[in-house]
């Protein structure tokens, strides 16, 4: 269980969260809703490691992890997809998966299975991260991710500018590690995909926990008032 207890996060002297509670349990799909700024991002990083957060505000199967290191969470099986993508642009694909693979945990996802997996992947061992295609860049970024095998796979804003075929693709890709039971955490701008894809979806407003409940019974309309602030 992956669990988030009164969670304050801070930009210097900006706060940005403020006592975010909320749990993911082992192989559920999370979607964390709202609009820009709204703190989904910063809760993602939080949970990563790539914020400095009080130790006992994150709990990994109960241990106080808040605070910890990049390498250290994804030595313990979190691992975010950021926004963005930030694959080395110095590595081929090949590369990038292989140093993710070689940096991360053992387990059923190795580079040739995710190969297998996503055969539109193969052509593109050996070009260079940065002579990819937006949609291309978020597949391997995806990719990487699952050669680290972690338990919590965090995934920020996976189809931002992504044609309609390329976010099939993606979420594809993302239904291949549901199905082995991986937990994610999706932040999704279009809010009736990200109740489709989740069991469970979380809103968040200012930096606060406003709304959260089933998603496949979610009230369409509390939502949209959650998300939009009214």
């Amino acid at each position: 269980m992956l669990r988030i207890e009164s969670l304050d996060a801070h930009y210097g002297l900006f706060q940005a969260l403020f006592g975010v509670t909320l749990s993911v349990a082992p192989g559920e799909t999370v979607s964390l809703i709202g609009s820009n700024g709204a703190g989904k991002t910063t809760l993602l990083r939080a949970m990563a490691g790539a914020l400095k957060v009080r130790r006992d505000s994150i709990r990994l199967d109960g241990d106080p992890v808040g605070g910890a290191s990049e390498r250290e969470q994804l030595a313990r099986g979190v691992a975010l997809v950021p926004e963005g993508r930030r694959l080395f642009p110095s590595l081929t694909v090949h590369e990038n998966l292989q140093l993710a693979a070689r940096n991360g945990r053992p387990g059923a996802w190795t580079v040739e299975r995710v190969l297998e997996s996503f055969p539109a992947l193969r052509p593109l061992l050996a070009r260079p991260a940065t002579a990819l295609s937006g949609g291309q860049q978020q597949l391997v970024a995806i990719a990487r991710a699952l050669v680290c095998n972690p338990q919590y796979l965090l995934c920020d804003e996976v189809s931002l500018g992504l044609s309609p075929l390329v976010v099939e693709e993606v979420y594809q890709l993302l239904a291949l590690a549901r199905r082995d039971g991986m937990a994610i955490v999706l932040v999704e701008q279009n809010v009736r995909r990200a109740l489709a894809e989740s069991d469970r979806y979380v809103c968040i407003q200012k930096g606060r926990v406003v709304l959260e409940g089933i998603s496949a019974s979610a009230d369409r309309h509390a939502v949209a008032q959650a998300y939009f602030g009214v």
